[in-house]
């Protein structure tokens, strides 16, 4: 097996044994299936917003593109006639 191989086979079974254990460590066990629905949903949907916020603080803090698109059209408007 190539080493790229190997680390596949690692991430699986890792990604396995979490699936397996996560629930019965966490308390899930005495939950109804709608109420860990719900509590999955709810991790989900706190991550994905996480990410977009982060992602939008991140990206929105310079103005460069704008600046540079300001810059290419005011150079056009004096070149065309």
């Amino acid at each position: 097996m190539t080493d790229w191989a190997n680390r596949n086979c690692l991430v699986i079974r890792i990604a396995e044994s979490l699936l397996v254990i996560s629930p019965k460590m966490a308390g899930f066990g005495s939950l109804g299936p709608k109420t860990k629905n719900l509590v999955v949903a709810g991790g989900l949907t706190g991550f994905v917003f996480g990410v977009y916020f982060y992602t939008m603080r991140a990206v929105g803090g310079s103005d460069e593109l704008q600046v540079a698109i300001d810059k290419y059209e005011t150079e056009k408007s004096k070149h065309d006639p």
